[in-house]
């Protein structure tokens, strides 16, 4: 029982971040910018946030359950600081319209995704592996982000001038 609970804090605290998603949606502003053809369709991104949130959630419970507390407690607490940046990046992004701020959101996000399965790696490797979808996943999106940014910069998005 205990196990179970413990998987569905780690699921809490990965839904707990996608949760910025959902407040923070694309909306007119986002539709209206300048995209390559290659961005994928709204539709896809809740499911392939979702499968990667179950994967996030299982990678930290197999370390947590792995090499128990307190010698989990450093690549769990990079762990959570790679959350809050992922929760970061919707606001950055559709909140403030910023797309020049979410770009550097998700290039913290990456680096501390890079940290994250480093550290994970030692510990459980197969928990390191679970989060390979989602730095493959996080490298897509912000070569998106740099290409919606380089597309967009010379007008109304994008610039710290420019926060329409």
């Amino acid at each position: 029982m205990t196990e179970i609970l413990t998987f569905a804090g780690f699921l809490a605290a990965c839904f707990a971040a996608a949760t910025t998603g959902a407040v923070f949606k694309p909306g007119d502003w986002y539709r209206t910018l300048d995209k390559p053809v290659w961005t994928p369709p709204d539709w896809l991104f809740p499911i392939a946030w979702g499968v990667l949130y179950l994967t996030i959630a299982a990678a930290g419970w197999l370390i947590l359950r792995s090499a128990g507390w307190p010698a989990a407690a450093p690549a769990l607490a990079v762990y959570g600081a790679q959350l809050v940046a992922n929760a970061a990046w919707s606001p950055l992004f559709f909140g403030l319209k910023r797309i020049d701020w979410g770009l550097a959101g998700v290039v913290v996000l990456w680096l501390s995704i890079v940290a994250t399965i480093a550290m994970f790696y030692p510990l459980n490797a197969t928990a390191a592996w679970l989060l390979v979808p989602y730095l493959a996943w996080a490298t897509f999106a912000g070569a998106l982000n740099f290409d919606i940014w380089r597309r967009n910069r010379k007008g109304r998005a994008g610039l710290a001038s420019s926060a329409s």
